[in-house]
């Protein structure tokens, strides 16, 4: 495959943001946002052990990020679960498996950390995109997933 998967740093800024905004399909917004904030986000992610932004770097850039936040719980025998956000693949990179192998990486992590379990969403409804989450071995049949806008 030839690409580096690793946890984002603040100098990953200016890459997520046009990653997000230009090939996450569900990106809700499209107006500008001040550059200082997200390098504040994201020193803010890279200290807390429960926040991963995970990238995929190909060809001297980033071409795909998960995100993965563990949530501390006290059902399930004291054991945390995950939440999975913000999944993109440059459009030109998609079909290469790098967001399945970044799907991996935050899965170890989510088991290292003794997750009992990991949840995303999607507002998507196309195939090829329920069949990724599947094949990296989601499912959609054990809970019913809703949202209230905020």
């Amino acid at each position: 495959m030839g690409a580096l998967t690793r946890k984002a740093t603040e100098n990953d800024a200016e890459a997520l943001k046009e990653l997000y905004f230009n090939h996450l399909t569900a990106y809700p917004s499209t107006e500008e946002q001040d550059m200082k904030t997200w390098y504040e986000k994201l020193r803010k992610f890279a200290a807390d052990d429960n926040y991963h932004i995970f990238v995929l770097d190909s060809e001297e850039k980033i071409v795909s990020s998960v995100t993965l936040i563990i949530i501390e719980n006290l059902t399930h025998n004291l054991r945390p679960y995950a939440l999975i956000e913000n999944v993109v693949t440059h459009c030109d990179y998609r079909g290469k498996g790098f967001a399945s192998a970044l799907m991996n990486r935050a899965t170890e992590i989510a088991k290292q950390r003794g997750c009992y379990k990991i949840m995303l969403l999607t507002g998507s409804k196309k195939d090829s995109t329920l069949n990724f989450y599947h094949n990296n071995g989601f499912n959609s049949e054990d809970k019913t997933g809703f949202i209230k806008w905020l």
